[in-house]
């Protein structure tokens, strides 16, 4: 990458990152993640493009982190995510949002009729989250 401060990125073309570092335990099964902020040179804020086939969640199992704020825009089929609360039903071109603290966890159903695109933002950027066990809550 140049030192050029402005990019333009497709973000059906960069490239998958099968090992993106997770919380333990490990979630299984997980979405492709491909990471743009990585393609841009971004170091405050991570984005990030996840392909969601039926039966998986996106990368990071039911989690939280401390101070990172998340935005997920749904650009195709339907997720599903779990909070200590309810579970929410995001549509394609709907986002979801949640504050840092806050545990969630998206995913495709294994009954849904057709997997989904997400394009996720956080900032600060982390790699890595903390686990939300809700026999702790």
């Amino acid at each position: 990458m140049d030192d050029v401060p402005y990019h333009v990125i497709d973000p059906d073309e960069v490239t998958v990152q099968p090992d993106r570092p997770d919380i333990e335990p490990a979630p299984d099964p997980i979405a492709d993640t491909y990471s743009l902020s990585d393609a841009a040179n971004f170091e405050i804020v991570g984005i990030r493009n996840n392909e969601v086939d039926i039966g998986e969640q996106i990368p990071l199992a039911y989690h939280y982190h401390e101070t990172q704020e998340e935005a997920f825009l749904v650009r195709s089929g339907t997720v599903h995510v779990e909070t200590p609360e309810r579970e929410y039903v995001v549509e394609a071109g709907e986002m979801f949002l949640v504050e840092g603290g806050h545990p969630h966890r998206m995913f495709v159903p294994a009954d849904a009729g057709e997997p989904a695109t997400v394009l996720s933002f956080g900032a600060p950027s982390v790699d890595t989250g903390q686990v939300y066990d809700s026999d702790d809550a």
